[in-house]
């Protein structure tokens, strides 16, 4: 089921992360609790020379932040595994 337009708040413009600096306080300010030190704990054991690693860690902890300034994607994200079992019983039964 898709919501309704009216039913989405405005997602707020995402801070600056082209640079591992801009991420590093997009992180500080927008992610979870824990996030800021995960990265630099995955930085930290990954191989710098393989920039393809060090990208696809960049760009999940970017899509963090950017879940995190979503409501829609920040609330789907914090459900339980019982609500997400529960609508997808209903989902089913309708079907």
């Amino acid at each position: 089921m898709t919501a309704h337009p009216a039913e989405h708040k405005a997602v707020p413009e995402p801070p600056p992360m082209r640079t591992l600096h801009e991420l590093r306080a997009a992180l500080r300010a927008h992610g979870h609790p824990g996030d800021l030190a995960q990265f630099e704990e995955a930085l930290e054991t990954a191989d710098l020379e393989d920039l393809t690693a060090v990208r696809r860690i960049a760009q999940r902890y970017r899509h963090r932040v950017l879940l995190r300034l979503d409501p829609v994607g920040s609330a789907a994200v914090g459900q339980s595994i019982e609500d997400i079992t529960d609508e997808l019983r209903r989902k089913l039964a309708d079907s």
